[in-house]
């Protein structure tokens, strides 16, 4: 979280627009954090997108275009990774922008899959809010297990892998 991920998907779906390509983004329709019907970055930088409830939805809604945006990707189910194989061998250039961890630093739904299957991969990470160093984690506040938990700073920190395993030993202690 907080590392640029959305940022980058509009930017690059809004390139696609000004070179004249027909593109459709989705998001999950579970993410309504800043809007339901636009993606929107943490700086405020949006996009109309279509929000789906499942990624068989992207399949069907994604004729006649060039590029395909898809945003918050971990909340999807596993079937995104089919769904983006069949869009890219139908020579639509596939975006997709998700978190490849969970809070407690696991593999994320359908990421891992994507990323084996992915002809390039742009990994950006925040910055940890404890030391300064690159951040690969993000930290919950609260103690909810619940997998799926919308949030911002209020509830998320990006931590770096050293002061997220400090966190991790001090609240077994």
């Amino acid at each position: 979280m907080f590392s640029g991920k959305t940022e980058e998907l509009i930017r690059r779906l809004k390139r696609a627009r000004f070179a004249k390509q027909r593109i459709e983004i989705f998001k999950p329709h579970i993410d309504s954090r800043y809007s339901i019907e636009d993606v929107i970055s943490h700086d405020s930088n949006s996009i109309r997108s279509t929000p789906v409830t499942s990624s068989g939805n992207i399949l069907l809604l994604s004729s006649d275009v060039d590029v395909v945006g898809i945003d918050e990707a971990q909340f999807f189910d596993n079937n995104l990774v089919d769904v983006c194989n069949k869009l890219a061998d139908q020579g639509i250039r596939v975006i997709v922008a998700g978190l490849d961890m969970d809070f407690s630093g696991r593999p994320f739904g359908p990421i891992p899959g994507l990323l084996a299957c992915a002809e390039h991969v742009t990994k950006v990470h925040a910055i940890c809010l404890k030391c300064g160093n690159l951040a690969h984690y993000s930290h919950r506040l609260s103690d909810t297990e619940k997998l799926v938990v919308l949030g911002e700073t209020d509830i998320y920190e990006p931590l770096c892998r050293s002061c997220f395993n400090e966190v991790i030993r001090n609240k077994k202690k």
